[in-house]
């Protein structure tokens, strides 16, 4: 059993350095920075849909209460607004070509995780507190035609669904984007101090 402690505390104690080359640390990457590039333009394509999809209610349905419009007009706006704001972080990430100046892409990476850690964290509750007051206005007149049973399903649902994305789902993603952003800055510094060396 004694010998069995030595040898565990001798492989515990020993360790193994793993090389890595600039060219594979880069290709990984490339395939990271692709991959958060693609999901960008996804929110930005699903914002645009969203978008499109509440400002056609406008357009195809006939609403009698200012309530309604105004409401509608709300979650229009904050919609536009947080795509802008998204888009503006997409090229953030997109701008540099990275394999040429990894530095700049470095300071650009920060920049991103700062605008990121502002939008789901001081923006998010402006996002969620205009959205909600847009669709309290909203079901001022269309809940008002539903069955009393409908209406409170459906204020319960939205109330659970925005409680559920600002909580659970929220802090979720914030984790994993900032594990992979401090990754990929992880990276992008060993790869920044490779370059050096190899000067």
């Amino acid at each position: 059993m004694q010998e069995f402690e030595n040898i565990k505390s001798l492989w515990q104690t020993h360790s193994v350095e793993v090389k890595i080359t600039s060219d594979e640390m880069l290709n990984q990457a490339k395939k990271e920075v692709h991959s958060i590039r693609t999901k960008s333009l996804f929110n930005i394509g699903g914002m645009v849909i969203s978008f499109l999809a509440i400002s056609s209610l406008l357009f195809y349905f006939d609403f009698n209460s200012w309530a309604t419009f105004l409401g509608i007009g709300i979650i229009v706006l904050v919609v536009a607004i947080y795509t802008i704001l998204l888009y503006r972080e997409h090229r953030l990430i997109s701008r540099n070509d990275f394999t040429e100046h990894p530095g700049a892409f470095l300071t650009r990476l920060h920049e991103y995780q700062l605008s990121r850690f502002n939008l789901y964290n001081k923006l998010y509750w402006f996002y969620a507190a205009a959205i909600s007051v847009g669709f309290i206005l909203f079901f001022f007149e269309t809940l008002s035609h539903l069955n009393p049973w409908i209406q409170i399903v459906i204020i319960l649902f939205t109330i659970l669904w925005m409680a559920f994305c600002a909580t659970i789902l929220r802090k979720s993603y914030m984790n994993k984007e900032k594990e992979r952003i401090d990754l990929l800055i992880e990276k992008f510094e060993r790869i920044s101090a490779q370059f050096k060396e190899q000067e």
